[in-house]
This record gives C-alpha cells, structure tokens and sequence, in this order.
C-alpha cells in the first residue's frame, strides 16, 4: 500500500496507522497516550502542510498596515478620559522579544498615532482608516474561519456592525483591564511590601504572571469571538494557554537570537530591526492559529485524522448526506426545537463541517434549505411540501467539474440510465421529507 511513497511520506503513514490504529483504542496506558499524542501530531502536520504559515504571513502584512490606523483610533477614543498612554505597555510587551530596540519602536509609534490621531475629523480620512482596519479584521476572521471549516462568512451588514462595535469597545476595555490591575497591584505591593515578605513575593510572582494572564484573555476571546461559528469557552482556553505558552517560550528564545546574533546586523544593516519586527509578527500569528487549530481539535476530535484534506465521497453518500441533514432538520423543527447548526451536525455525523457545509449550500441553493447568518438550519418550506425525489436530485447534481454531453453517449448507454431513473423516481414520487421524519420517529 505504501510502494509508491517516498520515505517521508511513508513515515507520516507510519505515524497515522499508529496514533489512529488499533493500539489507540480501548482504555489502557498505552491507548490513552496515543489519543492525547494525536493532538500534536494534527498541529504539526497542519502547519507543515502549508496553509496556516501563508495565513500567518498574510496577516504580518495586514497588521503591519493596519497598525497605526488602530491606535490613532484607540487614542481618539481613549483621550476622552485621558487614558492613552496606557496602551504603551502593550505595545512594549509585543515588541519585547526584538531587544532594546523595541521601547525605540514604541517610542516612534506612539509619537506617530498621537499625531495621526489628530486628523481624524476629516470624514475622507476616518473612511479610509476605518476601511484599513475592517480589512484587516476580515483578514483574521477568514483566518480563523478556515482553521474552523467555516465556509460561510458573516453578512456584510453584520460585519461591518460586528467590527465598527469591536474597534471601538476593545481599546475601552483593554484600558480598564489595565487601569485595575495597575491599581490593584500598586495597593497590594505597597500593603505587602511593609508587612510581610511572603506577600511581597507574592505581589511579584503575580506581576511576574499578568503578561501570560493577559495574552491567554485576548487569545480566548479572539478564539471565541471571531469565528463565524460557536466555539466553546473551555476548547478556547485551553488553546490559548498552550498559545500563551509557546508565545512565551518563543519570545525568549527570540530576544535571545536578536540580542546574541550579530550577523544579523551584518547582514541587513539597519534594516535589522525592520527584519526583526516582521519575523516576531509572523511568528506571533502563527502561534495564534495553532493555538486555534489545538482548539479546533479539542471541540471536533472526529477530525483529527482527516485535518483540513478534502473528502472525496461516492454518489451515494452525497445522496445519504442530504438525506440526513433534511431529516435532522425537519425533525427538530416539527418537535419546536431549537434550529441545530452546521457544527452540531458536522459532530452529530462525524464528518468534517467542511463537508456538512458544502451540501447545506447546496441545499440551500436548491430551495431545500434555508441557513441563517450564525449558520442556524431551517426547512425551506413546508416539509410536506418536500419530496424525496428533490433532496436525492440536489444531492446527485452536487459534484464537481462538467456534466457529460448527452449526444456523448451510446444509446443503450443513455437508455439504461433513463429506466434507472425512471424506476426509482416510480418508487419514492409520492414519499415526502415529512413521511421520512415520521418513519424515523417510529420506534
């Protein structure tokens, strides 16, 4: 079976048959260990298949640009309550890992937005800000959409509403998150630091904490936010504590190469810095969309194994596909249910939601179906209305490339074909998706 590989494709084979065979299963040491091992492998096999690292450089481009734009629209808001300057910290924290040239580049865009930030009131410059900064935020959103399977964005309408109001809370809460943490941590220091050592200690081990704290937050709530789909808190944290983490780890490891690395400067001169800053965002969005991926995983674990490859199914698969799709829907609907979504039923069939995603449009396109922005299913129409026949036709008329021309064909070719069709649409011409769901009901 594995003749015609290369070696290292034999060695990725290898390692599937023994992370998802046989030995994986059941409830012994070994087992259990081969199902948390499956985890890392999917991570490192999705990034070394190549798309999450082009996203993540398509994104150091997109935050590049829209950089500025941001925090002159986070000083115009936050120099309202005076409360600007504390955004520096972040930006210190995010440019640590370059070395003693980060609190320059700081420096420089703080003087800069604060400077961009007063010429806001022309209503052709805040357009072209505001269209910078949707642009990178769709950029995120797609980002984050494919790590998920979602191949349904959010609306126009809904976008624009969704990221004008997430411009322009998150500074404000950012801020405050900051504001309350500085003064609980001043009180605190200062109670403990003239009573007790233990409680200065303390102080410092949570001061020491707060960055990791905060990354771990903004991670989860992009996590879970972004997505166009519902992405559950814990599968969330989890991802982005493994993400904070690594950032960690990865920050360290990257001042220590810019700091001790001379040939850096050598090499790029004064660019070097500009190189750094590039490097460090392109690692940062791509420990972001692995920290997505592993909470992608934790929320569909059935998808382990395929990751982001495309299933090939067989006509008559397709055909029971769309079958149970209708007859979930329909049976959730006539019970006064509440709608079930593209991910519950992508987990309900055990298949990749791309997959379940690619037949509701379908359907959907078909007059079958009707799906709602935050990919919510509904009957079409009236589920008597429905016949089989129109579900089993959608389905057969989903593939892809083109159709065989009719004159193409042998005539006992095209005959056979014709009685096939015929006897089948003799046998199901009078059974509706309604008759379906009550033969399902039965016991």
């Amino acid at each position: 079976m594995t003749d015609g590989l290369s070696l290292w494709q034999r060695f990725w084979h290898l390692l599937d048959q023994g992370l998802f065979g046989a030995h994986s299963e059941g409830n012994g040491l070994l087992a259990r260990a081969l199902r948390i091992l499956r985890y890392p492998y999917a991570i490192l096999r999705d990034l070394l298949s190549g798309e999450l690292t082009l996203r993540a450089t398509g994104l150091v481009y997109a935050t590049l640009l829209a950089l500025i734009p941001l925090i002159a629209l986070s000083f115009a808001l936050l120099k309202a309550v005076d409360a600007h300057r504390e955004l520096e910290p972040f930006l210190l924290e995010f440019f640590r890992p370059v070395g003693s040239a980060g609190p320059v580049i700081t420096h420089r865009i703080m003087v800069f937005a604060e400077n961009v930030s007063g010429g806001l009131v022309g209503i052709l410059g805040f357009t072209v800000l505001l269209w910078t900064l949707v642009g990178a935020v769709k950029k995120i959103e797609d980002s984050l959409n494919y790590v998920w399977q979602v191949r349904r964005a959010r609306s126009i309408p809904r976008r624009v509403l969704e990221y004008v109001a997430l411009l322009v809370i998150s500074p404000l809460v950012i801020t405050a998150v900051i504001a309350f943490s500085k003064l609980a941590f001043d009180r605190v220091s200062s109670y403990a630091i003239h009573d007790f050592t233990f409680g200065a200690q303390l102080v410092g081990f949570a001061i020491g904490l707060a960055p990791y704290v905060l990354v771990t937050a903004l991670f989860t709530a992009i996590y879970v936010v972004m997505p166009n789909t519902r992405v559950r808190f814990l599968p969330a944290l989890v991802g982005a504590f493994a993400a904070g983490v690594f950032w960690a780890a990865i920050g360290k490891g990257f001042t220590a190469m810019v700091l001790y690395t001379s040939r850096l400067t050598l090499v790029y001169a004064g660019f070097a810095v500009v190189i750094a800053v590039f490097v460090w965002t392109y690692l940062g969005w791509l420990i972001l969309l692995a920290g997505a991926q592993l909470a992608f995983y934790l929320q569909n674990p059935q998808n382990l194994r395929s990751g982001h490859s495309r299933l090939r199914l067989s006509g008559s698969d397709r055909e029971r596909l769309a079958l149970e799709i209708m007859a979930r829907v329909a049976a959730g609907h006539r019970a006064g249910k509440a709608p079930v979504s593209i991910d519950q039923l992508a987990r309900q069939l055990a298949l990749p939601g791309s997959i379940v995603t690619d037949m509701t449009e379908k359907l959907e396109r078909d007059g079958l179906l009707a799906v709602s922005d935050d990919c919510h299913l509904f009957p079409g129409r009236e589920i008597a209305g429905i016949h089989l026949t129109q579900i089993i036709e959608s389905a057969r008329s989903y593939g892809w490339g083109q159709p065989l021309q009719p004159q193409s064909s042998l005539p006992g070719v095209t005959a056979v074909q014709k009685q096939m069709e015929q006897a089948w649409h003799a046998a199901f011409a009078q059974r509706t998706l309604a008759d379906l769901v009550s033969t399902a009901e039965q016991p």
